[in-house]
């Protein structure tokens, strides 16, 4: 497994866990109310920057027990890496567009808020599972 492979599980595993552990924390503070009279976004930032450090310290500590690892990223990496950020795009553009909508409808700023953080999540995911499985077989020829 190269080492832009386990960054790109570390990083799917990551998203998967810290929005898991955002929505628990959000429908265990409901406690019977609607969950736009949650109080969300210490709670949204929090997750947020516990995922990215929780993704720097796993990189750091898969660079530590593999300290002979080669780093260096070769043309199929960069295609992969190029691929999945393309497949996982197109779910930040859907947030924003669902996001826009909403806002022109005048909903609620916490709905607003939680598409845009799921369509985040969503676009690490989808672009995550691209990169496993293009790693685990080959690039399309176009």
């Amino acid at each position: 497994m190269t080492h832009e492979e386990k960054r790109a599980w570390i990083r799917l595993v990551v998203a998967v866990l810290g929005y898991s552990a955002y929505v628990a924390l959000i429908v265990s503070r409901a406690d019977g109310r609607s969950l736009p009279d949650v109080p969300y976004a210490s709670a949204l930032l929090w997750t947020v920057g516990a995922a990215i450090v929780a993704s720097i310290v796993a990189e750091i500590g898969m660079a530590v027990l593999n300290p002979g690892a080669p780093r260096v990223k070769d043309v199929r990496d960069r295609e992969i890496g190029r691929l999945g950020d393309h497949v996982g795009q197109s779910l930040v553009v859907v947030g924003a567009v669902a996001a826009m909508l909403m806002a022109m409808a005048d909903w609620d700023r916490f709905w607003i808020a939680n598409v845009i953080y799921l369509c985040f999540v969503l676009s690490a995911i989808l672009g995550g599972i691209t990169k496993v499985i293009v790693y685990r077989r080959s690039l399309p020829q176009w």
